[in-house]
């Protein structure tokens, strides 16, 4: 903003002396130079726009979601690898499916073990319509070695409330194998789960209704007040009048006008590509099992000392051969000599003033020589003595 300031005045003032030279009339350059200074003080106290997320990035409306479908069915053509005879509930099942076909058989004739019993999984989109296609997850509920090679019967998918939405079937898709023989066997993957790409075929649709409603519940996929207060903010001022307001740190309400009753679709579609300026709060993520760190821009410390260093000990063995001397009583024997090594590694000092940002607080750990794992008890040393300003998650 300063530069820009300068670089107006400098153009103003060669531009005013070109135009005193050429005329004369200094009056009116003084009139002349007022003028463009004043608009020129307009432009620069103008607020900069900043790009932000969108709200579609951050938020969702309420209804408008995915429904989860579960079924229960039976996998067949294994080859030998399926549940074993004791598998009471993969014997009922196939037997009561031949029986719906009209052949009546004895269940203790029955022999399982090219048939798997599994469960099935699918998520059925928002505003799926009948004859979509859903891509579904096959996993073995009893103790069969692999579904390699196996082809899904039929099954029924249903939600929640019990109805049925789609119906899966098809071939498996393991990405893996499970082989052996003579006491020896090789794996890849987990051989007992499988997918099928488009193997479930939608038959009734969830409803959505959208046309004629009157308020829309927009949520945060994350909490917080600052950022729900800017997204109201912003809905107003892209309508041109209230329409939105923050109802709690996640829920924001919106009305729909008269004029967009029938075109609730466009209106949605008109507040998500509003972009807004995402607040969130100072936090740092540690994951002690893989060292990683990962630190938000609003992370401050208060001053601190940092001294880190390492203490190793290292404890040898080496054989030694003990013989006894010639013609001497006595036999030749090897013993073992240990030897412990204690090493201390230089432990620096590094004083880290309050305020600094999260670019400063990593440059001046970086500079104490720390790796991922000491920066994790370095942070929850901090924490511990209320230096850090941010919440400490670990996962």
């Amino acid at each position: 903003m300063e530069v820009r300031k300068a670089l107006f005045s400098l153009q103003v003032e060669k531009m005013g002396k070109m135009r005193l030279r050429r005329d004369g009339h200094k009056k009116w350059c003084q009139r002349w130079i007022c003028v463009v200074l004043l608009l020129g003080a307009v432009l620069l106290t103008a607020p900069e726009t900043t790009e932000g997320a969108r709200i579609k990035d951050i938020a969702k409306i309420v209804g408008v979601r995915n429904n989860q479908l579960f079924g229960y069915g039976l996998v067949g053509g294994l080859n030998g690898t399926g549940d074993k005879q004791g598998t009471e509930f993969t014997i009922q099942t196939l037997t009561n499916m031949l029986l719906k076909m009209g052949i009546n058989v004895d269940p203790s004739q029955v022999k399982v073990k090219n048939v798997a019993a599994v469960t099935v999984t699918a998520e059925l989109p928002a505003f799926a319509r009948p004859g979509m296609k859903l891509d579904v997850l096959v996993s073995s509920i009893g103790d069969a070695k692999s579904l390699q090679g196996g082809t899904l019967m039929i099954t029924p998918l249903q939600g929640v409330d019990g109805e049925t939405y789609a119906l899966a079937q098809g071939p498996l898709s393991l990405g893996g194998f499970s082989a052996g023989g003579g006491g020896e066997g090789a794996q890849k993957n987990h051989p007992t789960v499988a997918t099928i790409p488009s193997g479930a075929l939608v038959e009734r649709a969830v409803v959505v209704p959208l046309q004629l409603r009157e308020r829309l519940h927009f949520v945060l996929h994350q909490p917080d007040f600052s950022t729900a207060d800017a997204v109201s903010k912003a809905m107003n001022q892209s309508i041109g009048h209230v329409v939105a307001s923050s109802q709690d740190s996640r829920t924001v309400l919106v009305d729909v006008p008269e004029s967009f009753q029938d075109h609730v679709v466009d209106y949605i579609a008109r507040l998500e590509t509003i972009e807004v300026s995402v607040d969130a709060p100072a936090r740092v993520v540690v994951n002690e099992r893989t060292g990683t760190v990962v630190m938000g821009e609003n992370v401050r410390i208060s001053t601190v000392a940092v001294s880190h260093g390492g203490l190793s000990v290292v404890i040898t063995k080496e054989p030694i051969v003990s013989q006894p001397s010639p013609f001497g009583q006595g036999r030749t024997v090897v013993t073992q000599d240990k030897e412990v090594s204690v090493k201390e590694e230089p432990s620096h000092l590094m004083v880290l003033p309050s305020g600094v940002s999260l670019g400063e607080v990593v440059k001046a750990l970086n500079a104490v020589g720390v790796t991922p794992r000491d920066l994790i008890a370095i942070l929850q040393a901090m924490k511990s003595a209320g230096a850090l300003s941010a919440e400490l998650v670990i996962m």
